[in-house]
């Protein structure tokens, strides 16, 4: 594992206008060219250029299917991840626990959460479901649905060494896990490659997909007493709507929600500056882009950049020889190649969880189609790619309530 120092986002010197400069070498995983400082792509004849108003300090490209790597830039440089980390939290922890299992909140629970963290809200003494929790850390990045969650799963401490292992066994060795929340911790680090390898892993997983493919949700407040009418003196339990802050899946000002979009996640530390990853689809091909730290003033760049991204990625496609492959984990008998095959979490005949508008414009979230799954991991141990991937363009979705 490298032991590069991690970029920060205060702008000390050492690279163009202030900026830090990428190490020299880095790690080889999925290839040679991916080690190598700067952009590397190989453009066909015909094939699109890459967009030049990108200014993130790594960012990366690659065909969720096949694995390739259709273009990146510093993919292995080791940066902090910020919340983007939480798909590594997810993947980790998410099959622990069934969505129905409910967990009473002790303020012990939530003890060690950072100043100035995102919160979905979470209150001691009331009880929420394990589908709760998710949708707190999927939707607003809540460090306490991670931290209680953690509690869940004995303790934050125990937490960070089960996602340290994921992390090995997925071969995303430019990770080092110090906080499950991606809060900012001095040696946490980990890179655009390993951020879309987390992606590529959850998406294998029913929840997950649609856990990141929500939009908006109903979430459970306090319970207080009633103070009137009716019912006065009983007790009531509130609720509250949340909105997913991924801005390619919900929209701002200035950021329309990108057509076929469907997850995965964004982040903001002071030190990690704006992360995320994201997939979309569109005519049956399925990109992942990782973008990590953009250094314009460009209002939402993280977004418009990983925007730029997917829309030269499915320009490209076909026209570009891949610079390297996101890696199977280890002990998978194959390498991403889009093997056919059955079983994952996925078989035949799941309902799709929602379904696509013609023209993507609603503005609200999609879901991943169910039927078929992104990614599989069949039972024998084949680290395999279904090549049918419905996932559906724009349509409003909100969490159901378990």
């Amino acid at each position: 594992m490298s032991t590069a120092a991690p970029a920060l986002a205060d702008g000390k010197p050492g690279g163009d206008e202030g900026q830090p400069k990428p190490p020299g070498k880095m790690s080889t995983v999925g290839g040679a060219r991916l080690g190598e400082p700067g952009t590397q792509v190989k453009l066909k004849p015909g094939a699109p250029v890459l967009p030049k108003d990108l200014t993130g300090r790594s960012w990366i490209v690659s065909d969720a299917e096949s694995g390739e790597v259709l273009a990146s830039h510093n993919a292995h440089w080791r940066l902090p991840p910020a919340s983007t980390l939480k798909m590594l939290f997810a993947d980790t922890v998410l099959p622990k626990f069934p969505k129905t299992q409910k967990h009473k909140v002790a303020l012990s629970d939530m003890a060690g959460i950072g100043a100035g963290s995102s919160m979905v809200g979470i209150k001691e003494n009331e009880t929420y479901s394990v589908h709760d929790l998710w949708l707190g850390v999927f939707l607003k990045s809540g460090n306490d649905a991670v931290h209680v969650l953690s509690a869940m799963n004995d303790g934050v401490p125990q937490t960070v060494k089960d996602m340290q292992k994921h992390a090995e066994d997925l071969q995303a060795l430019d990770t080092h896990v110090v906080s499950p929340d991606g809060y900012d911790a001095k040696g946490q680090v980990s890179s655009a490659y390993d951020l879309t390898l987390f992606a590529r892993s959850g998406l294998q997983k029913k929840d997950f997909r649609e856990y990141c493919a929500t939009a908006t949700a109903t979430f459970p407040g306090e319970t207080k007493k009633v103070t009137k009418g009716k019912d006065k003196g009983k007790t009531k339990r509130e609720s509250f709507e949340i909105q997913n802050t991924n801005r390619l899946l919900t929209g701002a000002p200035g950021v329309n929600p990108y057509k076929g979009i469907a997850g995965v996640k964004n982040g903001y530390t002071t030190n990690a500056g704006n992360t995320f990853t994201g997939v979309a689809e569109r005519n049956g091909k399925v990109l992942l882009v990782t973008v990590m730290n953009p250094s314009s003033t460009e209002t939402h760049a993280v977004y418009k950049e990983t925007e730029r991204l997917f829309d030269w990625g499915f320009k490209a496609s076909g026209k570009v020889d891949p610079v390297g492959e996101l890696v199977a984990p280890k002990g998978a008998t194959g390498a991403g190649k889009g093997a056919p095959g059955s079983g994952g979490d996925d078989a035949a005949g799941t309902k799709n969880v929602a379904h696509a508008s013609d023209d993507g414009s609603s503005g609200m979230g999609i879901a991943l189609g169910v039927t078929g799954g992104v990614l599989a991991l069949l039972a024998a141990g084949v680290f395999v790619i279904r090549r049918r991937l419905p996932l559906p363009g724009q349509a409003g979705r909100r969490a159901p309530r378990d």
